[in-house]
């Protein structure tokens, strides 16, 4: 089940991530044409916002109808709408073909992979949480969110391959490609039964007639701890992945070659990292992961600018590798069971879709803000912006109850320990 899961979230972060790695590398020169590059890496990294501005909306739909249908149906659809957008991006007119229309067909396809990310999240997490034995539900719940960097390493491979090719093909190909992740995706999800908890809920007559509504009215405190949770990891990415690409490139401290490759490793290695941290949270609980890598990653925001500055490739392998491994997995891994546990069943999808994909607004928009603090500061404004973020993260963690504490956990270690449970492949 949650292999099941994970591809799909192979699939979509493959199609939304890459188009960050798009933007950073390709977009600014192809649909943001100027004499200034930095204002062509700003308008591509607006773009590139637009479909983190969806996402929440995406959140809502597709919350609303895992609690209503059921998660499996949404799966599919969001998966479905993603890959047809995602492909669509690999056709689009350039500025040099048509103009103004070039950007205008980029933005609305873009606003069409945010609602379908938004969608997804939700019921993928959901999926594998509520099939899970109690007691490994962060291992499990790991493996969704590992999906991440396998389709962060997906796509850069491509890339890296495509680079070569030097013209228009060099970021057509990673998009085109990805019909072939959605086929094999759709096969695999539509094996996938429906979560036994929504059944249950069905079954007992307790679907809440406005999801969305109930959740609001009833956890809104969870919500925006939950947003302050988000913060920390996915902004924090922003900055120190999404950002870093155009840093590295535009002062010159790495070529795009480079910095691809550098991607590939701490992706590779994020895949067991995201579920090591996961499987973590098992044994310690959810909140000590959190508060433990956003002090860290706080602490971590100037040397990681340092450490890119010797231009020294070595160190920028280990800064990126660190930035997503510890900083990004750890909060990912952790969120997986967390998030979840902090809504009731009835609304969970709603309320855990919410949470997740309010902050991608902040998130989606971070690299064109890093950008213009760049342009303010130098590289030490990007950096006080990492540790704001990290910081964020950890009041939210401090501020939010522990779900999987001592109590639970021995609870959990006594029922496997007189009836054991078989643990999903």
């Amino acid at each position: 089940m949650a292999i099941g899961s994970s591809v799909g979230a192979v699939i979509e972060t493959y199609d939304f991530i890459g188009f960050g790695t798009a933007a950073a590398l390709y977009f600014g020169h192809a649909f943001f044409p100027g004499s200034d590059p930095v204002t062509g890496t700003l308008a591509s990294f607006a773009t590139l916002g637009v479909g983190f501005a969806a996402r929440p909306l995406g959140g809502i739909i597709g919350g609303h109808l895992g609690d209503k249908v059921g998660r499996k149906p949404v799966l599919v659809a969001s998966l479905i709408l993603m890959g047809l957008a995602t492909f669509a991006i690999g056709l689009l007119p350039t500025y040099a073909a048509v103009g103004l229309l070039a950007p205008a067909l980029l933005v609305t396809v873009r606003i069409v992979q945010g609602l379908a990310f938004g969608a997804e999240w939700g019921g993928a997490i959901l999926m594998s949480y509520e099939h899970a034995p109690w007691k490994a539900k962060g291992k499990f719940t790991g493996i969704v969110q590992a999906g991440f960097p396998v389709g962060l390493l997906l796509a850069n491979l491509v890339f890296l391959f495509s680079v070569q090719l030097g013209n228009e093909w060099a970021w057509r190909i990673p998009f085109l490609a990805s019909i072939l992740l959605v086929i094999v995706g759709l096969i695999i999800r539509s094996k996938v039964p429906e979560s036994p908890v929504f059944e249950e809920v069905k079954e007992r007559g307790t679907i809440s007639e406005a999801p969305i509504a109930a959740v609001i009215r009833s956890d809104w405190r969870n919500i925006v701890r939950g947003i302050g949770l988000r913060i920390a990891e996915t902004a924090g990415y922003a900055v120190s992945i999404t950002y870093m690409i155009s840093y590295l490139n535009s002062t010159h401290l790495a070529d795009k070659t480079q910095t691809l490759v550098a991607l590939c490793i701490a992706s590779a290695i994020g895949i067991v990292a995201t579920t090591s941290w996961g499987a973590l949270t098992d044994r310690i609980g959810r909140r000590p992961v959190y508060i433990w890598s956003c002090a860290f990653a706080a602490l971590f925001a100037v040397p990681m600018f340092l450490l890119v500055n010797t231009g020294l490739f070595f160190f920028i392998i280990a800064t990126i590798v660190i930035s997503y491994a510890v900083c990004q997995n750890s909060l990912a891994g952790a969120q997986g069971a967390w998030f979840p546990e902090l809504f009731r069943a009835n609304t969970r999808a709603s309320g855990a879709s919410l949470a997740y994909q309010i902050s991608a607004m902040v998130s989606g928009f971070t690299p064109f803000i890093t950008t213009l603090l760049f342009i303010a500061l130098g590289w030490m404004g990007p950096a006080l912006l990492f540790a704001a973020y990290a910081l964020i993260g950890l009041w939210a963690a401090l501020a939010t109850k522990e779900t999987w504490g001592p109590a639970e956990r021995r609870l959990a270690h006594e029922a496997t320990a007189s009836a054991p449970v078989d643990i999903p492949a």
